[in-house]
């Protein structure tokens, strides 16, 4: 279903639309006052949005949901996709708490959304509060789309088929064939592309997650679509890590580690130098690349993260939303303008 075309609201309480590039000085600090609606950090807070966001030209209609929710550069990257198709709308954060998901999206209903997007750690609760499934959502077992059509709700996944699409175009392969490793398997991105790397054929998976009892059900699916495929799970402990280098073609990083400078690291230069397997992490982080990312191209192993990713994906929730193709090359080049922004110095 094609969303209809919106006109613009009037007033300008709120956030200024976001720019295609925002800077480093806009995180972190008071982005905007109007009205006493105080947006912190370029975001919505749920109880702005249980109230009824600010009227904005032009209107917001689009959203990602996440807690946090600020490091997000889908708002960058998909206005200026929406501008491009000349869709009358705009993108925006909004931070929802867990246990408030369909509860956020009856608040979007209302308020005349016609899409969400929905990021770590909302995507299988997201799954319980749509009203109708994409098959290939109901198989990777989590919702990262929802489309509002006629105020219901339609769940869809693009973790699985974006991951597909950026392995290929970033690394020049498919799971077919390939030892993979997935650590944060349990959570509902890893999930989706542990089964989305089983339905392509690897040869053989690793799951792996810190609270195991995630993993069986995992499992099951995953040799219920591939019988053929071996299957292993595994904690996430220091051991567990240090033998992925030597046993996997791919390693993944779908957990949320990598997002923050703090973070502990996952592999160091040293573990992955001997057999240099393929890096994927999901995770990107403002200013540079993550821990792990840094890693593997110390040592040359060819790597692929989470930007990637967000452009695959963000293009096929365009596709569900607006029933036509995104404006793929308007939405790498805002994110590759944006990268430049916030890599150059301050």
């Amino acid at each position: 279903m094609v969303a209809p075309s919106l006109k613009s609201s009037t007033g300008n309480c709120g956030p200024r639309p976001i720019p295609t590039a925002l800077g480093k000085s806009c995180f972190g600090k008071l982005a905007h006052l109007c009205n006493n609606w105080p947006v912190a950090a370029g975001f919505y807070t749920f109880e702005q949005l249980s109230l009824g966001l600010p009227s904005l030209s032009p209107p917001a209609r689009l959203a990602v949901i996440g807690l946090p929710v600020a490091h997000s550069r889908s708002p960058q990257m998909h206005n200026p996709a929406l501008q491009a198709a000349g869709i009358e709308a705009q993108y925006v954060r909004v931070e929802v708490p867990i246990g408030r998901v369909a509860e956020s999206f009856s608040h979007f209903a209302a308020q005349g959304f016609f899409g969400v997007n929905i990021t770590i750690p909302h995507k299988l609760e997201a799954l319980q509060a749509v009203e109708f499934l994409d098959p290939l959502a109901e198989h990777l077992g989590t919702v990262n789309t929802l489309a509002i059509r006629d105020g219901r709700f339609w769940g869809f996944n693009t973790d699985g088929p974006g991951f597909l699409r950026s392995l290929h175009e970033s690394l020049g392969t498919s799971p077919s064939g390939l030892r993979i490793a997935v650590l944060g398997a349990g959570g509902g991105a890893g999930r989706a592309v542990a089964i989305q790397c089983a339905l392509a054929g690897c040869e053989a998976l690793t799951l792996i997650n810190r609270d195991q009892t995630k993993l069986p059900e995992l499992c099951a699916q995953v040799r219920q679509f591939a019988p053929a495929c071996s299957l292993t799970c595994l904690p996430h402990t220091d051991e567990t890590l240090a033998q992925l280098p030597a046993a996997a073609d791919l390693i993944i990083n779908a957990t949320s580690l990598g997002m923050r400078e703090s973070d502990p690291h996952l592999l160091e230069a040293k573990q992955l130098a001997s057999h240099r397997p393929l890096i994927y992490d999901m995770v990107y982080r403002q200013g540079g690349p993550t821990a792990l990312v840094a890693a593997a191209l110390q040592v040359g192993c060819a790597v692929a993260d989470g930007m990637e990713l967000l452009l695959h994906q963000g293009a096929l929730s365009f596709e569900h939303w607006f029933g036509r193709p995104a404006p793929l090359e308007i939405m790498r080049n805002a994110l590759r303008n944006l990268n430049s922004s916030l890599n150059s110095p301050s």
